[in-house]
């Protein structure tokens, strides 16, 4: 996306991230967003934490930024967290219940979302009290999101149902795409 802030790139004239927050803020208490720039851009849609990617070195992923959201509901003794990537602006609107209520029947700490035979590892519900396990895993130059879900018993969340809902921008063929779907839904 040329260097761009993925979540402030522009989908039918609004920032990624504004319909990612449409799509997750009616389903969670409030919204965590973890910026490292933009923070007064981000501000309107959620409180922004900045990760401790410079203690770790240069991108380390999303992982560092799930670790500041981590730290940040943990203050607040909130029970789950919901994290998505911002570049998903399609999100099932039922996303935070489903992935909450598998990992519980599971009795597991984290459920991922599964659409298609897909696994969509950015997308998922997990216990704050994963913290200290994520911390020492960065720690320890980690950052593949599968292999930790993987170790702490993270379980899979089918959404068969919405395939399309978790459609990823990653380039500008991708906002295009993007960009056609919604034209399709909204007249739909």
């Amino acid at each position: 996306m040329g260097h761009q802030d993925k979540g402030l790139v522009l989908l039918n004239g609004e920032p990624m991230v504004a319909h990612v927050a449409r799509r997750l803020a009616p389903q969670v208490g409030r919204l965590i967003i973890s910026a490292n720039r933009h923070a007064e851009h981000y501000a309107q849609y959620g409180t922004v934490v900045a990760d401790d990617a410079p203690a770790l070195g240069d991108f380390q992923g999303p992982l560092v930024g799930l670790a500041a959201g981590l730290v940040a509901a943990s203050h607040a003794d909130d029970d789950w967290v919901v994290a998505v990537p911002c570049d998903t602006p399609f999100l099932p609107h039922d996303l935070a219940t489903r992935l909450i209520a598998e990992a519980v029947s599971a009795q597991a700490p984290l459920a991922y979302a599964m659409a298609g035979g897909q696994r969509h590892a950015a997308c998922m519900a997990l216990r704050p009290s994963l913290l200290p396990d994520l911390r020492a895993y960065l720690q320890a130059g980690d950052r593949k999101v599968g292999v930790w879900q993987a170790r702490v018993g993270g379980v899979a969340a089918c959404f068969d149902d919405a395939p399309d809902a978790f459609m990823n921008v990653n380039t500008p063929e991708e906002l295009a795409v993007a960009e056609r779907y919604t034209s399709q839904c909204r007249m739909s």
